[in-house]
């Protein structure tokens, strides 16, 4: 049954979840699925749906999935300057979570995979039609676990070794994955609003 969260605190309370997500209780096939058809009803271009997803629950591929997150993880960290391996600085919680969540990939019940047939190469010029057809029923998967009591956490690291992902996965050429969303259920009961700069500060009415 979902939580009987008003339209508004479901949006504004969805928030990122890394450090509390259970990694020992189990999460129903059901419960996934229907989050998952909550997903198929986001808008899309043209109608196109063309958003695909891959569960992974076998412990040994989610080990295995959960390795090449980490190392892709490490790239990206070295890349910003934060040295691949290094403890991440005093203070930064949200670095902080996403070194644990990196750590812990491979022990999280399910890997929802969210995948988008496309041309191969992808095509030149703006893509956001593309992008914009798919992402919204990623949002609407973590809106749907969020109502159901599951924590999700949407993820791009693993782009970095995506062919890695796609031999481990059998996810074949013309399928590009668009995020990667730890699913399960989630620890404690607090979910605020996150900060953010007040709207006089990115409103621009009529003109930039």
């Amino acid at each position: 049954m979902a939580d009987p969260l008003t339209p508004d605190a479901l949006l504004t309370t969805t928030r990122a979840v890394r450090r509390r997500l259970d990694l020992d209780r189990p999460v129903p096939r059901s419960l996934v699925e229907e989050c998952l058809r909550v997903a198929q009803q986001a808008p899309c271009g043209s109608g196109r749906n063309a958003l695909h997803w891959i569960t992974v629950t076998d412990p040994g591929t989610r080990d295995r999935l959960g390795t090449i997150y980490r190392a892709a993880f490490e790239e990206q960290l070295a890349a910003a300057g934060g040295g691949a391996g290094r403890p991440p600085p005093d203070g930064n919680r949200s670095l902080a979570s996403a070194v644990h969540l990196a750590e812990n990939m491979g022990s999280v019940p399910v890997l929802a995979l969210a995948c988008v047939v496309t041309p191969d190469p992808l095509p030149a010029g703006n893509q956001a039609g593309l992008w914009g057809s798919v992402m919204p029923g990623v949002w609407s998967y973590m809106l749907a676990a969020r109502s159901r009591g599951l924590g999700t956490v949407w993820t791009t690291a693993h782009l970095r070794r995506e062919d890695e992902v796609a031999r481990l996965l059998g996810i074949p050429a013309g399928v590009h994955q668009v995020a990667l969303v730890p699913t399960a259920w989630y620890t404690g009961s607090t979910f605020r609003p996150a900060a953010r700069p007040p709207l006089s500060t990115v409103l621009h009415d009529e003109r930039w």
